[in-house]
């Protein structure tokens, strides 16, 4: 991955992780699976990536968790908070703005319209 798709990541990472969680609690490897999917293999979070950043989510409270023994295997299972799904609806909003921004901006990039020049 070249730098500037990892610093895109970095950023949006966050973001990408309340939204795997917006449809119902998951344990780490369903999360990580479903970032692998949804992004059609673009979104590969490491355990050493993905562990932090759940912490760290539910330090700042948007999104906590519990165990779970169910199955004969204890896992950790995370959810959003309301503070969460707060976040994550102003954060795809913003994103939504932004895409919508570069797509202006790139248009010129990509070359000439394929409709025809006013006479």
């Amino acid at each position: 991955m070249e730098k500037f798709e990892r610093e895109l990541l970095r950023g949006s990472l966050d973001t990408i992780v309340l939204s795997v969680l917006a449809d119902g609690p998951k344990y780490g490897y369903l999360i990580q699976k479903q970032l692998r999917e949804a992004s059609h293999g673009q979104v590969q979070a490491q355990a050493g990536t993905l562990y932090p950043l759940l912490h760290r989510l539910e330090a700042d409270k948007l999104i906590r968790s519990k165990w779970d023994d169910a199955g004969g295997r204890r896992r950790k299972w995370y959810e959003l908070t309301s503070s969460g799904r707060k976040r994550l609806s102003a954060q795809a909003l913003a994103w939504r703005r932004y895409a919508e921004c570069m797509a202006r901006f790139l248009e010129a990039a990509e070359g000439p319209a394929t409709s025809p020049a006013p006479a």
